[in-house]
């Protein structure tokens, strides 16, 4: 499966991204879960957002809930991130997971151990 992201990039505290991540038409059927991760420099890779394709069912880690909004376009194939009210901390590199089976927990979505498929990320800097 290719995932491919875009839209990261540098910003002040408080802006808005978008990110968006596409997959192969073919595989993007049988992904039942797409998610959002990130990684900061000397950190591990951590989960931000994950949508259930089945249900539409999503779910936050606490550090972004009101600020994020994952979403998908079924007819292009992509799933997005929308960013507001962006911080300093929420600078990193930004990855795209997607995986065949379909999660209903947070502690079992947002974990990256959980997905076998990712794209090569997008940086995203917040810095005033």
């Amino acid at each position: 499966v290719q995932l491919v992201e875009s839209g990261g990039g540098l910003v002040q505290p408080g802006d808005s991204l978008r990110l968006s991540c596409t997959a192969s038409q073919s595989a993007f059927y049988n992904l039942y879960t797409m998610g959002w991760f990130r990684q900061a420099p000397g950190k591990e890779r951590e989960g931000v957002s994950f949508l259930n394709m089945r249900d539409t069912s999503t779910y936050y880690a606490d550090s972004v809930k009101h600020r994020f909004t994952i979403s998908a376009d079924n007819a292009k194939n992509t799933v997005y991130l929308e960013m507001t009210s962006l911080r300093p901390e929420d600078t990193g590199v930004y990855f795209c997971g997607a995986d065949p089976r379909a999660y209903y927990s947070p502690i079992v979505g947002l974990d990256p151990r959980n997905y076998n498929n990712w794209g090569q990320g997008t940086q995203v800097s917040v810095s005033s």
